[in-house]
């Protein structure tokens, strides 16, 4: 993590926006998603806007065709069990469309991403369609 956290920066506000969000989402009632995007020219992870998505349709007709972006998402569900939870999640959408430049500059953040946010796990998706089946990959109930 040392060479990636030289590379990329998070500005302060940035870092505390992460921060808020985690703690503030942990016991949601409904899906919450917030988007963040890398600055080609200042490498800085910044949110993408201040959009906060409540609902997982509207935030796969917001992702961009040919760029990725990370996903911050707190989704609660019903496990099996029959045992409520909100796991925490780093979405990582990586369009199949998206030059190789782009795509190397998001790997090469991911880790950094992950460990910043305090994410529990990452799931890599490749076309927003994949958000309709994201209970399913959290390890819900339909």
């Amino acid at each position: 993590m040392a060479s990636e956290s030289r590379l990329y920066t998070f500005s302060a506000d940035t870092a505390e926006k992460l921060r808020k969000f985690r703690l503030g989402t942990s016991r949601a009632k409904s899906p919450q998603a917030v988007v963040y995007q890398i600055d080609k020219h200042t490498l800085e992870i910044a949110q993408a806007d201040d959009t906060v998505y409540s609902n997982v349709q509207e935030l796969g007709d917001e992702l961009p065709d040919h760029s990725p972006r990370f996903i911050l998402l707190s989704y609660p569900l019903t496990l099996p069990s029959g045992r409520l939870s909100v796991p925490y999640v780093l979405l990582y959408y990586l369009p199949v469309t998206c030059n190789a430049e782009v795509r190397m500059l998001y790997a090469g953040a991911k880790e950094l991403m992950r460990n910043t946010a305090e994410v529990g796990k990452v799931i890599e998706i490749a076309e927003a369609e994949d958000l309709e089946t994201i209970e399913e990959k959290l390890g819900g109930t339909a």
